[in-house]
């Protein structure tokens, strides 16, 4: 596979918002991604445990898979997300979308949320930096979900970003997750409630009750 390729989860008529969920990878790797990626099956895997809670809100639940493993200076992976964007917005217009990320997701995540469709952007063990952007949030929400046990992104670089967010963004808040690692395989349970949850308060920042 050497495109890029959405799973989509529609709801059942008109939706009233979307999200786009944002898989993680690895900082360099030109590696073809398919079926058997780990890091695209655990979002699969959150993509489906939070579509029932997301469908109930109108929302649809969309996965992109990128086209390669690697973030790779982030170009092409930003270039995958604004490309599902578009797609996004040409099945269902200009209704808004939060971007949830996992790890390099997450990333790929801030540097995509300056789109005009894009309302926030939640984070699950985020990998992010100070090289990273703030000012993409300007007028949009941030939250993050970060365990202190995660031997894989840093709980303090979270911290740091979401303060620097704070200046911009119409709202940052962080969840410490306490003991949980960076995999969300322990209290998975806990990882989509959080996500779902999540989301859903961005849109009810964002969105009208009466477009909803």
């Amino acid at each position: 596979m050497t495109d890029p390729h959405l799973t989509t989860y529609d709801t059942h008529g008109r939706a009233r918002a979307m999200i786009l969920v944002l898989h993680g990878g690895k900082p360099r790797s030109q590696q073809l991604i398919d079926g058997r990626s780990a890091s695209w099956r655990r979002a699969l895997w959150l993509q489906r445990e939070v579509a029932d809670r997301a469908h109930a809100a109108g929302a649809g639940v969309w996965l992109l898979r990128y086209r390669h493993r690697g973030w790779n200076g982030g170009t092409d992976r930003v270039d995958d997300a604004r490309w599902a964007l578009d797609e996004l917005r040409g099945r269902h217009g200009d209704v808004p979308v939060v971007l949830l990320g996992h790890s390099m997701g997450a990333r790929v995540a801030v540097h995509a949320a300056d789109d005009p469709s894009v309302v926030g952007v939640v984070g699950l063990a985020p990998w992010w930096s100070a090289d990273d952007p703030v000012d993409t949030l300007a007028g949009r929400s941030l939250v993050a979900a970060h365990g202190r046990r995660d031997r894989i992104t840093s709980f303090r670089e979270t911290a740091r970003y979401v303060e620097r967010a704070r200046g911009v963004a119409d709202r940052a808040e962080l969840h410490d997750m306490g003991s949980l690692g960076h995999y969300m395989l322990a209290g998975s349970r806990l990882w989509h409630d959080v996500a779902i949850s999540s989301v859903l308060e961005v849109l009810d920042a964002h969105v009208p009750a009466q477009e909803r």
